[in-house]
């Protein structure tokens, strides 16, 4: 659904010119074409679930998830997994922008607690910018019980927090299998998640402040992860 909004004239002709070219099998009218319907203003922002819909608003079907289990199958010839475990990041703002770091670096995998996190809806997935359709996406009951079992099967779990005695850049095992875990600011990892990780690691600070934001700390250490695994010391 598109409104023309005033000096938004060009940016909403290229998406519908983008929606001319891309083929769904899928897709509502059968030809594989996205189907593009002009509104009036009032109709696009009944139906948005954002403040800020810039004149368009595009309907898909929810993001689908996968099971724990299946992140950490290795498959002849890909990487290894590499995961991210998010504990009580409840900012879905922080979300998103995690959501996008994890996919620039590679990340194969993203798993989240059911209770106290962060939800994938509007503000979380603008925050993304796209990542999320290309994540894959597991939700878990707990995630001390999430961490013990990536340990079981082999995938070395590390947690970031401030006081851990390794420095992030000393992590011998980043070329490994390896999920790394993140908790919210100001809580950070609960005492039982840290406790079931085989490492916890700090990323080192200079200054006054005793901590960085979460996402931020997450592209810092998913980067410094992709960097071990290219072979760059």
């Amino acid at each position: 659904m598109i409104s023309d909004l005033a000096g938004h004239s060009k940016q909403l002709s290229e998406i519908e010119a983008m929606c001319s070219q891309v083929r769904y099998p899928t897709s509502p009218g059968g030809d594989g074409r996205i189907p593009v319907r002009h509104v009036e203003r009032h109709e696009l922002d009944r139906v948005a679930a954002t403040d800020a819909p810039q004149g368009v608003v595009a309907l898909a079907e929810p993001l689908g998830e996968v099971q724990l289990g299946s992140l950490v199958e290795r498959t002849p010839g890909a990487p290894a997994p590499f995961l991210v475990v998010l504990d009580g990041v409840t900012d879905p703002h922080n979300l998103g922008a995690i959501m996008r770091s994890c996919l620039g670096a590679g990340v194969t995998g993203l798993v989240l607690p059911r209770h106290r996190s962060a939800r994938l809806g509007p503000a979380a997935l603008k925050a993304a910018a796209g990542a999320a359709e290309h994540l894959r996406i597991a939700t878990v009951a707990g995630v001390p019980a999430a961490v013990r079992q990536l340990e079981k099967t082999g995938i070395w779990t590390v947690g970031l927090d401030a006081s851990g005695p390794t420095a992030i850049w000393d992590v011998a095992v980043a070329s490994e299998p390896l999920a790394l875990v993140l908790g919210a600011e100001g809580a950070g990892l609960s005492p039982l998640t840290v406790a079931r990780c085989g490492i916890v690691a700090a990323i080192p600070l200079h200054g006054p402040l005793g901590s960085l934001n979460v996402s931020v700390a997450a592209a810092v250490a998913c980067f410094e992860v992709a960097r071990r695994r290219a072979g760059r010391v």
